[in-house]
């Protein structure tokens, strides 16, 4: 088990240095302190959350947090799977046509590789983008 990020070795060599360097004394006034501010920021949070859940209503308790974390936020998987949706719907579309085959293109756009500048060579620029 981790708590902020200690593993329990790491933990076990932090209470011997605090024994150490408070001393025996001194260990019971600064453990009571800690506790005191463990519960002040537990009381603090729940504060906050029964605050929220005020404001906002119960739908808050509905929502997937987990869905909305930013780490798992991907521009290139977002655009590829919307590229990807466009392009289905475009095939489905299409395939009321009898003379459009889907597969064929669907290897053609994917298989297609973009060649290297020439030396010397300028950048293509489209004006209507800019």
């Amino acid at each position: 088990m981790e708590l902020f990020g200690i593993n329990g070795g790491e933990f076990i060599i932090l209470a011997v240095l605090a024994v150490v360097i408070l001393g025996p004394e001194k260990l019971p006034e600064y453990a009571k302190k800690l506790a005191n501010l463990v519960k002040e920021l537990r009381r603090m949070a729940n504060g906050a959350k029964e605050q929220l859940r005020e404001e906002v209503g119960d739908e808050v308790a509905d929502i997937d947090w987990r869905k909305l974390d930013p780490r798992q936020y991907d521009p290139r998987r977002i655009i590829k799977e919307a590229l990807i949706d466009e392009f289905d719907d475009a095939v489905s579309a299409a395939k009321g046509s009898p003379a459009v085959q889907a597969a064929p293109v669907r290897t053609a756009i994917a298989t297609q590789k973009q060649q290297p500048l020439a030396n010397n060579e300028p950048a293509p620029f489209d004006t209507e983008a800019t």
